[in-house]
């Protein structure tokens, strides 16, 4: 649904995005990664075509967004940067409003994605009576309205109380399972990303770092938290006794073959080593990210 290849896009003297090659497969909900300024809104605003490259190619429902906009973007739905509406107008005028942005729209169809982002009752009121919540919800109509395959969302959840930021993960969740949506959103809460897509890519200093299905992190062989007196002597000794395969952080070990956590504390203890604390930690995505980011802030180092 979104090619992007060898892309980059440079202000002035500052290189936002650099050669930034990603694939969003269609029927997927794909998450897009990164600190503040690692080039993830000025990703999402060539896809829409609101911000030009400068190099590259960037293609989005098999058409190319620089040459094809119009047809690129007709079955693409977003919400992108802060939403602006009408507060003097209700919910359902300013979908009216904005649904001639990309063409009339039958009040059925307003009806229907009234009732998708759950502002039935409501949708007659002033926007300037709506709670964050339900303006994230008319947001999220407005980005329904042209009846999208492709959905860009740029953090739905900001701003929102941890019982908005559930509704809004269940809606997505329900748009992509009963609309079979092809979603794209960046976001900072990775938990809710882990909940959420089925691939990631994270963006580093406009550079990508990784791209790949969560499988692929969720399933590696757990990490083993170790606390002692000595961490690097510690490393040395399993090393040597090939019990341990990798190690990080200055705490945490990944076990090697069939060793467990029982022989690295008798190896340790044998080698007059205090052992503190030793704990099976699985791989999370938020565990998974940190450390992707310090190893290549170390790359840059």
């Amino acid at each position: 649904m979104i090619q992007l290849q060898n892309v980059s896009k440079q202000f002035g003297s500052r290189l936002a995005v650099e050669d930034l090659t990603l694939s969003v497969p269609a029927g997927e909900i794909y998450g897009l990664l990164g600190h503040n300024g690692a080039g993830k809104s000025t990703a999402i605003g060539m896809m829409l075509g609101q911000v030009w490259p400068t190099a590259g190619e960037v293609r989005v429902c098999g058409h190319e967004v620089t040459t094809h906009r119009t047809l690129a973007l007709q079955r693409v739905g977003a919400i992108f940067e802060a939403p602006a509406f009408y507060d003097y107008l209700s919910g359902w005028r300013n979908l009216e409003i904005l649904s001639h942005f990309t063409g009339p729209t039958p009040p059925a169809r307003i009806r229907e994605v009234v009732d998708w982002v759950g502002l039935t009752g409501r949708e007659k009121s002033k926007v300037k009576t709506y709670s964050h919540g339900m303006r994230a919800r008319l947001a999220l109509a407005q980005a329904l309205l042209p009846g999208p395959a492709l959905l860009i969302l740029d953090e739905p959840g900001s701003g929102l109380d941890p019982e908005g930021i559930a509704e809004m993960r269940q809606t997505i969740l329900r748009l992509h399972r009963e609309l079979g949506l092809t979603i794209l959103l960046s976001s900072h809460l990775l938990h809710e990303v882990e909940q959420l897509c089925t691939h990631i890519a994270v963006l580093q200093q406009g550079r990508k770092v990784f791209e790949g299905p969560m499988s692929s992190i969720t399933q590696h062989e757990p990490w083993v938290r170790l606390k002692t007196d000595n961490f690097p002597r510690a490393v040395e000794l399993l090393s040597a006794a090939g019990l341990i395969a990798e190690h990080r952080d200055g705490r945490l070990l990944r076990l090697a073959g069939t060793a467990d956590t029982g022989a690295v504390v008798k190896l340790l203890v044998e080698q007059k080593l205090t052992v503190h604390e030793i704990t099976i930690e699985e791989e999370t995505l938020e565990s998974f990210y940190l450390s992707l980011m310090n190893a290549n802030r170390g790359d840059k180092a």
